[in-house]
């Protein structure tokens, strides 16, 4: 039981209030900081935070992976191994996605991808057509991993315990508040500009979730 303690008293709950103190620390110091530096730090191209998701991402593949390799029992494609590796190659995708395949560390990538990249990247999520589906994407991801997941499927491993839930439906509301507004407000809510700083929240979850898991597993197999 996470408790947060407050001056009205002491609050119980059941899911990990990271996430809680990380948007009060972002928006209230770092957010009204001087010299731009929010936007270095959260919205410029190769930001630190775009850096981050990406080692939280790959971290997390590497880890499913081995937690694939550590599994005790002989049958490595039982359900819950099959849903460690879906977690492994959506952990990597995303990895590569967040630095644009590292194009601009090696210098290499596809121009026939540039031509038609939003951004004139090397990666998928921002191509023309496929960029207007991004958002709905996550809205679905951060529902699957804070609601969903350990709801309907408890008994799969690989899926975030319900304590991890904010890390994920922070990320959801916070994209269906710019998509779905026009069911409520009747017009298109203006794009949100600090993207990057809530889309860390669900790297750092996947991340904790999956480090968490396999130390789990390494103390088992003591």
């Amino acid at each position: 039981m996470k408790e947060l303690n407050t001056p009205f008293g002491v609050i119980k709950s059941e899911v990990i209030l990271f996430p809680i103190y990380y948007l009060i620390f972002v928006f209230g110091f770092i957010y009204i900081l001087p010299f731009g530096i929010y936007r270095k730090l959260f919205i410029s191209e190769d930001s630190l935070i775009e850096w981050l998701q990406f080692i939280c991402y790959f971290a997390s593949s590497i880890i499913s992976f081995l937690i694939i390799f550590f599994e005790k029992t002989k049958n490595k494609f039982k359900l819950n191994n099959i849903f460690w590796l879906i977690l492994a190659v959506f952990c990597f995708y995303v990895a590569g996605e967040e630095i644009s395949w590292a194009e601009r560390i090696t210098n290499f990538g596809s121009n026939a991808i540039r031509e038609i990249n939003m951004q004139g990247e090397t990666n998928l999520h921002n191509l023309n057509g496929f960029n207007n589906y991004l958002h709905f994407s996550f809205i679905f991801s951060g529902l699957f991993f804070g609601w969903i997941g350990w709801k309907f499927f408890p008994k799969i491993e690989a899926l975030p315990a319900k304590k991890f839930a904010l890390f994920f439906l922070f990320v959801a509301a916070h994209y269906a508040l710019t998509d779905l507004s026009w069911i409520t407000l009747g017009i298109r809510y203006p794009t949100l500009k600090n993207s990057e700083t809530m889309e860390f929240l669900m790297a750092s979850g996947l991340f904790w979730h999956c480090f968490s898991q396999i130390k789990l597993k390494l103390k088992t197999k003591r």
